[in-house]
């Protein structure tokens, strides 16, 4: 999936050039991330970071992509209550609630330092916003599936099968990680690239006077 979606970004970009679009005020808007919805789910992982603190655990949400809204299930923490001790401690829990806290803030904070750079185009950068909300879609289908697995009632699991899911739910979201990563870096190289040959062809424009009256 990796090798196919950085394949894809550089033949996009090839394709577009070098152009840079005039965008207007609602275009860039379209192409800024959804602030209310990401600070949302910002607050989700923070409560269930907060509930695993509390009880060992943590508290869960399920992303609507399609109405952007947020629900947090009160149910969790009190299903949570009648697991095993060896499901509600398992380590990984936490550490699946905390993958999912820096994969936001990590692709947060790339996609704004892409746009802010200058160095893309519109249709670029809705390619590389597409890619992330993607990316965001399916993490939080991952905290639906993490709130089925550690919820008494939801499934019918044993405790192994439980640790089993969640061993495959951390395992998972590291890939994600991983993934966003390369991406990122892939893209920032490329805009390095672009930010040098820019500095190049002001340097050469200064140099003999291209451009001046």
């Amino acid at each position: 999936m990796k090798r196919c979606v950085m394949i894809g970004l550089v033949a996009f970009i090839m394709l577009t050039g070098f152009r840079r679009a005039n965008a207007q005020q609602n275009e860039i808007a379209q192409l800024l991330l959804n602030v209310e919805k990401l600070n949302q789910f910002k607050q989700i992982l923070k409560d269930m970071q907060e509930g695993y603190r509390i009880v060992s655990t943590g508290y869960n949400a399920i992303k609507d992509i399609s109405q952007g809204n947020f629900s947090l299930h009160k149910t969790f923490l009190d299903g949570l209550l009648e697991v095993s001790p060896a499901v509600k401690n398992y380590k990984r829990i936490a550490e699946i609630i905390n993958m999912q806290k820096v994969l936001v803030g990590e692709y947060k904070t790339a996609f704004m330092r892409f746009k802010s750079s200058g160095n893309f185009t519109t249709a670029e950068l809705n390619y590389l916003f597409n890619v992330y909300d993607n990316l965001l879609d399916q993490s939080a289908r991952d905290l639906e599936e993490l709130v089925m697995i550690v919820t008494a009632g939801e499934l019918r699991m044993s405790d192994d099968e439980r640790l089993t899911a969640i061993d495959n739910l951390f395992v998972s979201l590291q890939d994600k990680l991983s993934f966003l990563r390369s991406f990122n870096n892939s893209t920032a190289i490329l805009s390095l690239s672009r930010s040098k040959e820019h500095r190049s062809i002001n340097t050469i424009q200064k140099l003999y006077g291209v451009g001046s009256p």
